[in-house]
């Protein structure tokens, strides 16, 4: 695979952080919901994020994107 530009590094970087920060409310909307079938609904999305989540630290695993870190 080639290598990633800058522009890329940064969009994985900021997908990674949506997704991430969207699993977090995600999870404290879950907490407060009542219905059943709401719930799991919730529960689905939740899991589908998780997903999504780690198929994006897979494919910076496998193809070596570095890694930024803020601070």
């Amino acid at each position: 695979m080639r290598a990633l530009s800058e522009v890329e590094n940064l969009s994985l970087a900021a997908i990674l952080k949506m997704e991430s920060d969207g699993l977090v409310m995600q999870r404290v909307i879950s907490s407060l919901i009542s219905d059943e079938d709401l719930k799991r609904q919730s529960e689905a999305s939740i899991l589908a994020t998780e997903g999504r989540i780690k198929g994006i630290q897979q494919f910076i695993v496998e193809n070596k994107v570095p890694v930024v870190k803020e601070g």
